[in-house]
């Protein structure tokens, strides 16, 4: 049983193929405890190579949650997840004085860390209007969209070639007449946990190398297959996502399954500058090198000493 002091979640965030999987698990070794993934489409059962899930070896080594824990038939977004989160923690830390938490989507380990804010409900009938244009024009009907409902936004994001972010702010444009910032209050919530956030980082030579071969290693998978047998279902939100998307392109003859390599090649390099800079605006977290694990492994050490 854990002692009296408040448990800490070690949190390990960075851009994708940076080699976070490698460290959260070196970490449950080192701490014997179980992870929390914070990716948002890891959880899907029906997505395996295209998101490049952990190996039944390396969930194997320890117990996981969120992984395989939802359909996509049942939408998860950041309040969902939230809730999930927090009952999970709560569960492990009965047992456990820490737990690590492992993943790449930025408004999840926002929301686990600091709260989600209260949103309208968006009707039903907006979001799917808003689905059907995005898949007939692509991000050019969104942004246009956004020209006229919410101008600001759009002409200030970091986060203009993101489709889920720009269809989400217009459903919300849309549907309240606001722009989604309005109800973004950004007050934190104060967990009744310690966070201590470790950050991974590589140069942007060595970070594309593994992106690059991560995605030839998804095609030798059989990533295509995979996207083919979810054709039925590519206007799902967790079918919006690098990987699958441009081989939908792909299967509607819009181009060669070269190309379509190449795309998500290049649009997951997109996707990790995204999510590099969204993560170094947390002035809490401490960056290392995944090959850093000794680095790594002492700075959660002190971590400890000074809860003691």
């Amino acid at each position: 049983m854990p002692s009296q002091q408040t448990p800490t979640a070690f949190v390990v965030v960075g851009p994708t193929a940076v080699g976070k999987t490698c460290v959260a698990l070196m970490l449950a070794r080192l701490l014997q405890t179980n992870i929390l993934s914070a990716d948002s489409r890891q959880c899907n059962t029906e997505l395996n190579i295209g998101v490049a899930k952990p190996t039944m070896d390396e969930l194997a080594q320890t117990p996981h949650y969120f992984i395989n824990s939802h359909s996509i038939h049942n939408p998860v977004d950041a309040a969902v997840y939230e809730n999930y989160a927090l009952n999970v923690l709560s569960g492990i830390f009965t047992t456990h004085q820490t737990a690590v938490v492992v993943g790449g989507t930025g408004l999840y380990i926002k929301a686990l860390c600091h709260g989600v804010d209260q949103m309208p409900a968006i009707p039903a009938q907006i979001r799917q209007a808003i689905r059907s244009g995005y898949h007939a024009e692509g991000l050019e009907f969104v942004h246009r969209h956004l020209e006229q409902y919410d101008p600001e936004l759009l002409a200030t994001t970091l986060e203009r070639q993101n489709p889920h972010r720009m269809m989400r702010a217009l459903e919300f444009a849309m549907a309240t007449g606001a722009s989604i910032r309005h109800f973004q209050t950004g007050i934190p919530i104060k967990r009744p946990f310690k966070l201590v956030m470790i950050g991974l980082e590589l140069p942007k030579e060595e970070l594309t190398q593994r992106i690059n071969a991560r995605v030839d290693n998804m095609m030798q998978e059989g990533l295509y297959a995979e996207v083919q047998q979810l054709l039925p279902f590519k206007h799902l939100s967790a079918l919006q996502t690098v990987g699958y998307r441009e081989f939908f392109e792909h299967f509607e003859g819009r181009c060669s399954p070269e190309a379509a390599v190449e795309f998500i090649k290049r649009n997951t390099r997109h996707y990790a500058k995204r999510q590099l800079t969204w993560f170094k605006k947390d002035a809490e977290t401490t960056w290392f090198s995944p090959n850093d694990e000794a680095d790594i492994c002492a700075f959660v050490k002190h971590k400890l000493a000074q809860s003691d």
